[in-house]
């Protein structure tokens, strides 16, 4: 633990040294539990293998390998991408959010140091009940105050959170009252409004589905306005309603779509977060929204 926590910190110094003056926002960790573990189909063939080889019990090879196979089915999820993982992950094991939260503010510390100006905007994701992000940012305010103590330096941080889970954005004014800023994980908001599995989909049914105009767009790429997009209008205004000052804004796949961009310009949004490739696109349709948007006339 302590070494990755070192490894981290090394990354978001360097982070934090090119981005001086302007806001960092780190995502916590997201992915499925079973991302980190051991291949369970791999430990299954080695047990057997072992096995039916006749090693003996006590060797070292074969009762490591027992050993984690056993923990890698204790793990073991039907459904990893609703079940642990984003803040629920670090509900039940808050060392892996506290190592990072660390890291972040230890980084920030040794950058301001050589004077610069880190800013942090921690975002923690998956939230769909305000509990979740009260407890987890209890946690995590709790844990920076302490290594600012221990350094003897304030920096400057904010926790946010991502709107990800339908909930989530039916109860963004509860939510909001505990966050900076929200930005909005299509994704997996997509994927949990439609109830499709984004991997199993794209690459079995949805082609079909576009090809046969059952949808219009594939939804994974062009945001779904009618319904997807409602649940992001919804969560803007209740966010704003319960928190003028919160800043708003889109993360994933959309966030490099001009017709999504569109949409999100239209409900208020302030950023756009996407992949380094789609920038460029981006930030031209972001333009190309604010010329043709309302605003433009007053």
């Amino acid at each position: 633990m302590g070494k990755l926590e070192q490894l981290q910190q090394g990354d978001f110094e360097g982070i934090f040294r090119a981005m001086t003056g302007l806001p960092v926002v780190v995502r916590l960790i997201d992915p499925p539990l079973h991302e980190f573990l051991p291949s369970h189909e791999e430990l299954i063939e080695q047990v057997t293998r072992l096995r039916v080889q006749g090693t003996a019990e006590d060797d070292q090879t074969f009762a490591h390998a027992r050993t984690l196979l056993a923990a890698v089915e204790a793990l073991r999820e039907q459904n990893p991408m609703l079940g642990l993982r984003g803040c629920r992950l670090g509900l039940m094991i808050p060392d892996f959010v506290k190592i990072q939260t660390r890291a972040i503010l230890n980084a920030q510390i040794a950058v301001k140091r050589e004077g610069l100006e880190p800013k942090a905007k921690i975002m923690i994701p998956l939230v769909g009940h305000v509990n979740e992000l009260a407890e987890t940012k209890r946690l995590l305010e709790a844990e920076a105050r302490a290594v600012e103590e221990r350094g003897g330096v304030e920096v400057e941080y904010v926790f946010g959170t991502m709107i990800e889970v339908p909930r989530g954005a039916l109860t963004a004014d509860e939510i909001a009252k505990h966050a900076s800023f929200f930005s909005f994980g299509t994704n997996d908001l997509t994927q949990m409004t439609f109830g499709y599995s984004r991997d199993d989909a794209e690459g079995g049914f949805l082609l079909k589905y576009v090809e046969d105009r059952i949808l219009p767009d594939n939804p994974f790429q062009t945001l779904d306005v009618a319904g997807v997009g409602q649940l992001m209008r919804t969560a803007v205004e209740k966010g704003r309603q319960a928190r003028p000052d919160i800043e708003l804004g889109i993360c994933g796949e959309h966030g490099g779509d001009p017709a999504s961009i569109a949409f999100c310009h239209e409900i208020g949004l302030d950023y756009v977060s996407c992949s380094p490739y789609r920038v460029p696109v981006a930030r031209l349709a972001a333009a190309q929204a604010a010329l043709t948007g309302p605003e433009r006339d007053k």
